[in-house]
Order: C-alpha cells, then sequence, then structure tokens
C-alpha cells in the first residue's frame, strides 16, 4: 500500500467517525429534550389539561383548553396569509420571473426571514392592533403569517427548480399553456417539497411567542370570533414559566409536549397524506 493510499484511508476514516460523531451528537439532543418534555410533561397530561380553563392564582388544577384551540386559530389565520402568498411567489420565481426583478425578491425574502419576530409583532402592533384600539386573534394571526412568507417562498422555488424540465417541454410540446403547465406537470411533481416546506414553517410559527405578546396578548377564558384577544400555547408556556407556582411549572412543562407533539402530528400527516396522493397518481 502506497503512503498517499494510506493518507486517503486515514482522512476518510476520520471524516467519516466526525460526521457520524456530529449525526450521533444531533439525534441525542433531539432524544434529550424529547425524554425532558416526556418526564417532565407527561406527568401532567390529563383529561382536565385539555378541557378545562385555567384556574385562579393559588388554585390548583385547571386546564389549558382554551390555549390549544386559540393556537389553532392563530396558525388557520397564518396559513390562510402566508401560504398563498409564499407559494405563489415560489412559483413566480422560479417558472416566470427574470433576472433583476427576481434578484430583489429573492434578497427582500432573505432580509425578512432573518427579522427577529419580535420585530415582526411591533410592526403588526402598529399596523393593526394600533388602529383597531384592541388585540386581537386575527392581528396574532397575521403576524405569524407574515413570518411564513420567507420560508414559503423560497422552499417553492427550490421545489419546483428540482423538477425536471423535460416535463415542462413535454407538456408544451403537447399544446399546454405555461400556466397549465406550472399547474397540472410542475407544481404536482413538486408537490412533496412544497408541502414538507409549509409543514416547516408551520413548525416554525407554532412556537413563537413575542409576536403574539404584541398582538393576541392572551386570555384566561374562552375567545369567541377573530376580534378579541385569544390565549395561545407559546404565550401559556411563557406565562406560567416565569410564575413562582410549581403547579403552573408542571402546567407549561405539559404544554410543551402538547405543541410539540401537536407538530409532529401535523408532520407526519402532511407526508402520509402527500406520499398517497402521489402513489394513487402513478397507480
Amino acid at each position: 500500500m502506497s503512503l498517499h493510499t494510506a493518507w486517503r484511508k486515514l482522512v476518510n476514516i476520520v471524516m467519516l467517525s466526525l460526521t457520524g460523531l456530529c449525526a450521533l451528537f444531533t439525534v441525542s439532543a433531539l432524544l434529550f429534550i424529547l425524554g425532558y418534555l416526556l418526564w417532565y410533561g407527561g406527568k401532567s397530561l390529563n383529561w382536565a389539561f385539555f378541557t378545562r380553563l385555567p384556574v385562579p392564582i393559588g388554585e390548583t388544577g385547571g386546564g389549558m383548553a382554551n390555549a390549544i384551540v386559540g393556537s389553532a386559530k392563530l396558525l388557520l389565520i397564518a396559513s390562510l396569509v402566508g401560504i398563498p402568498i409564499g407559494v405563489l411567489g415560489g412559483v413566480y420565481l422560479a417558472e416566470f420571473g427574470g433576472k433583476t426583478f427576481s434578484f430583489i425578491v429573492r434578497y427582500t425574502t432573505d432580509l425578512l426571514n432573518g427579522v427577529p419576530s419580535i420585530v415582526m409583532g411591533i410592526f403588526v402592533y402598529t399596523i393593526i392592533v394600533i388602529p383597531m384600539k384592541h388585540f386581537s386573534t386575527f392581528a396574532g394571526g397575521v403576524a405569524l403569517g407574515i413570518m411564513m412568507v420567507p420560508i414559503a417562498v423560497r422552499t417553492t422555488e427550490e421545489s419546483l427548480r428540482g423538477v425536471p424540465r423535460v416535463l415542462r417541454e413535454g407538456a408544451l410540446a403537447l399544446g399546454a399553456s405555461k400556466w397549465k403547465t406550472v399547474a397540472t406537470v410542475v407544481m404536482p411533481a413538486a408537490m412533496r417539497g412544497i408541502v414538507t416546506g409549509v409543514m416547516l414553517t408551520l413548525a416554525r410559527v407554532a412556537g413563537e411567542t413575542a409576536p403574539l405578546l404584541f398582538t393576541a396578548f392572551g386570555n384566561q377564558f374562552w375567545s369567541s370570533g377573530w376580534n378579541q384577544p385569544i390565549a395561545s400555547l407559546p404565550v401559556m408556556i411563557y406565562t406560567y414559566a416565569i410564575s413562582p407556582y410549581d403547579d403552573w411549572h408542571r402546567q407549561a412543562w405539559a404544554a410543551g409536549l402538547v405543541l410539540l407533539a401537536l407538530v409532529l402530528i401535523a408532520n407526519v400527516g402532511a407526508r402520509l397524506v402527500v406520499s398517497r396522493r402521489i402513489s394513487f397518481s402513478r397507480a
């Protein structure tokens, strides 16, 4: 064996070991967080946690039913605001955009993605909460929706660019228009990546607290409609975690576990739906 071959094998072993250790560290950190949430949050989960409202200070028990429903309402508004804008923006950049304008949009999108979430909350507070003179579910959903746009744009664009060019050329050769080619050929082929990107951005905004403090604020009771302050799991976790009450601390751990479980279920469900739809279309 030559010296050069031995050196290449040594470098290969060292780099393979380093990448394996990094992967092990990443998985271990994730498992540690999950185990910590299960250990401290699982003990406080019961039927009352999902069905009852928070109890007054000094009493034990209660639940976060209003916060669970509130988070779902906020994410619904965020999805209606962020997903159409993000996906259509990504389609434009990948299929119809030119050079100069597309560069400006990409740069602006990347810049928006780096804006701190608390700044998003202050922005929506200024343009919605102050003119309306009160906090609301709508304002919180808009703040989260704006945060969803940059990731949805970039993931949609990259997913569409990954579709082979021959699919576009084949559809155009058969007489389909540009929009029909994109809608019926390109987007279905890239649907798995688009849905994955959307779920990633939903998972990101689901745990945001700072924007909701300026927009949705919070509520200890049920919030009817979309024009009132509303409770949410991230804000309740923050409020309960910094409190001096042990029972609130236990419920904060339980809320963190529920929030993580909901995000995980949504991601797994979306992947199953997309994979089943792709398999049916191929069949």
